[in-house]
């Protein structure tokens, strides 16, 4: 698989060559004009890996949103349609915001040979989610620094490889647990960190649910894509467009939602797809980021026909060592709510300004409206109202209120982002064991230290905790070719 010979930049100086990719040895100039004081060699020069639907809303966004820092430098996709897309929406947005054509983005089909780059400072990642540790690890090993879409990874043994592959080369990661980075969430963290509810006794965590259906007709493999290295280390299946992504002529239908969401290959549904996010928040404000549940049990109704398999219906609790449950389940509000001894906090997303504030301010603190009313609540809305105060704990702010901004701003720090591969991990490692102990009948136990299940019927269910990978692909060739198995 090899890139299209688009010119390359180099982020030490302002022309291009193309002689790393194509031997081509003449450079391309880009007036200074183009770029002025941002020019590509004094910013930080990331590549997309995963050109679909969250790339373009997420990623593209947020580069686009903080051009003063940072300029995409090259894409790849499997699907050459999608490099394509990416490279025409990336040199249009450039060349709106910059006045001249901006047209030597580099592009890929193999993100193996675009992390040989040696130009390329970091990467954003955006696959589907049985694609999300392995290229991680490898851009760790090659020095990129790491924008990675959640869930972390498909199985808890990728997670805690990939965790693991970052801590030893010093990279610096961001988990795309955007939450993190929002006002509100910050905000109810720092109050229950902060004691305002009491003693944490319950949490209760609303998230969707997945459709059922699919069509499960055979179809012949389109032409741009190459579905072997998308399948990637997951068992060889007939290709069927449902599994993987929309093939449309449409733009906007292309990037739909895709079929692979709802495939238990490719990932485990919605308690992952937004669990991963409402659970790391629970975590920072229970304080339980670096470790996790003792016991979960859970119950969830599976589909009986059609192509997608993953839960519909689902009820989840987990119990912490310190005696909290968390609940989590399609028949509450979306949103985390912290119950104590002493009140209750709500958040959500949507809007948090100083509208809110003001509104509060001019009830006193306190009024009507229930947890579903707005992006933070609580029992008494004073805690809102004043906030933490000196003295008190203080959690990582994101430079305004920014992801990827967060991410780029350590990146020329060299300190750790607002989410790290290890609390990334962590909080998809309690998403991947409750899907688990969906397919079982009785609680399961788990020991948070050592990532492992205990108890009675442990050996059986220490088996869930990986997946067998089909070769070429997959962490454990990768890790074991680095030493670090």
């Amino acid at each position: 698989m090899n890139s299209d010979n688009t010119p390359s930049t180099s982020s030490r100086r302002q022309f291009l060559t193309a002689s790393a990719v194509a031997g081509i040895g003449f450079p391309m100039i880009v007036p200074a004009r183009v770029f002025g004081q941002g020019a590509p060699s004094n910013l930080i020069q990331v590549a997309q890996i995963g050109c679909g639907r969250i790339a373009r809303d997420s990623e593209m966004r947020g580069l686009f949103r903080n051009s003063d820092m940072a300029r995409y430098v090259a894409v790849c996709d499997l699907d050459s349609v999608r490099v394509t897309d990416a490279k025409e929406l990336i040199e249009s947005e450039y060349a709106k915001k910059f006045g001249d054509k901006y047209s030597w983005l580099k592009t890929y089909s193999d993100y193996r040979e675009m992390l040989q780059d040696k130009s390329i400072d970091a990467v954003c990642i955006s696959t589907p989610d049985h694609w999300h540790a392995q290229p991680a690890i490898e851009a760790a090993l090659a020095g990129k620094d790491i924008y990675l879409q959640k869930p972390a990874s498909l199985t808890v043994k990728e997670g805690r490889q990939m965790a693991d592959a970052v801590k030893h080369t010093g990279r610096i990661f961001q988990q795309g647990s955007q939450q993190r980075s929002e006002a509100q969430f910050r905000l109810a963290c720092e109050l229950v960190r902060n004691g305002r509810i009491g003693k944490v006794r319950e949490v209760y965590i609303g998230l969707p649910t997945d459709p059922s259906g699919g069509n499960t007709k055979e179809m012949p493999v389109p032409s741009n894509l190459n579905y072997d290295a998308w399948l990637g280390s997951t068992p060889m299946v007939y290709y069927t467009e449902d599994r993987v992504h929309p093939q449309t002529a449409a733009v906007r239908s292309r990037y739909n939602r895709p079929g692979w969401l709802r495939c238990e290959q490719f990932g485990a549904g919605m308690i992952t797809g937004w669990g991963a996010h409402h659970v790391d928040t629970a975590h920072w404000g229970m304080g339980t980021e670096l470790t996790g549940p003792v016991e979960i049990e859970a119950m969830a109704l599976f589909p009986k026909q059609g192509l997608w398999d993953v839960h519909g219906p689902y009820h989840v609790r987990a119990r912490y060592a310190d005696g909290a449950d968390m609940y989590i389940s399609d028949k509450y509000p979306n949103g985390i709510k912290f119950l104590g001894d002493n009140g209750w906090i709500w958040v959500t997303r949507g809007a948090f300004s100083a509208v809110d504030m003001q509104a509060l301010s001019a009830s006193g603190g306190t009024g009507r409206g229930g947890p579903w009313a707005r992006a933070i609540d609580a029992s008494d809305r004073r805690w809102i109202k004043e906030g933490t105060k000196d003295g008190e704990i203080h959690l990582h702010a994101s430079p305004n209120n920014d992801h990827h901004r967060d991410w780029l701003t350590s990146i020329q720090t060299r300190q750790p982002t607002v989410a790290p591969a290890e609390v990334g991990h962590r909080s998809n490692t309690v998403c991947l064991i409750s899907q688990m102990a969906m397919h079982t009948d009785h609680p399961v136990h788990w020991d948070p230290a050592t990532e492992r299940f205990t108890g009675k019927g442990a050996e059986e269910e220490n088996t869930w905790l990986s997946r067998k990978q089909r070769a070429p692909y997959g962490t454990d060739a990768v890790m074991a070719k680095a030493g670090l198995a």
